[in-house]
């Protein structure tokens, strides 16, 4: 097994290219490793595979969760690596080698569940559809709302609603303030 230290990242190597970006599988991780990340203080933001010849990369990002929120540590990223690791090798979800990578999920994270957009209503998202809607497949705007099954954003002073199951992807956009000349 060999160590690596990543961004914030923790990682070892495991034991699986062709996995992709199926959902399916990705969502079979997801409720795999969710407890096992939740269990040390933390929460499993996202969750992405990214095969390449002679093996792939799993990244998990994670963040603090309830009184210990304030950042994640090097040892919290080294902690989770190692218990997902374990639950990995048991499981065995994946065939072939893999480097899993632990990371935190930085000032452009990405936001995956209601909950997540919830908690950021009010900032600025990027967020790219599924599918094209009137020949476009990604908008930058505030959050403004979010309901039961989707979210609305407003973009070019109009609103976009997005149903939750036609977001690809969906990350913050940071904003640091205004640019000195």
């Amino acid at each position: 097994m060999a160590l690596f230290l990543g961004s914030c990242g923790f990682g070892v190597t495991l034991g699986a290219p062709g996995l992709g970006q199926d959902g399916a599988m990705r969502e079979a991780l997801i409720r795999l490793l969710e407890p096992e990340v939740a269990a040390l203080g933390c929460e499993l933001v996202e969750l992405e595979f990214h095969p390449h010849g002679g093996g792939g990369l799993l990244r998990l990002y994670i963040d603090r969760t309830g009184d210990a929120a304030g950042g994640v540590t090097v040892e919290d990223c080294e902690a989770v690596s190692r218990r997902v690791s374990a639950t990995l090798d048991v499981a065995d979800p994946i065939p072939g080698g893999y480097t899993l990578e632990v990371s935190s999920p930085g000032f452009d994270r990405p936001l995956r569940t209601r909950a997540h957009f919830e908690r950021y209503t009010g900032d600025r998202v990027r967020i790219e559809s599924l599918v094209p809607r009137e020949g476009r497949r990604r908008w930058t705007g505030k959050l403004v709302a979010v309901g039961a099954s989707g979210v609305t954003l407003e973009v070019d002073g109009q609103p976009v609603e997005l149903a939750l199951n036609e977001i690809k992807t969906a990350r913050l956009v940071p904003e640091f303030g205004t640019r000195r000349e």
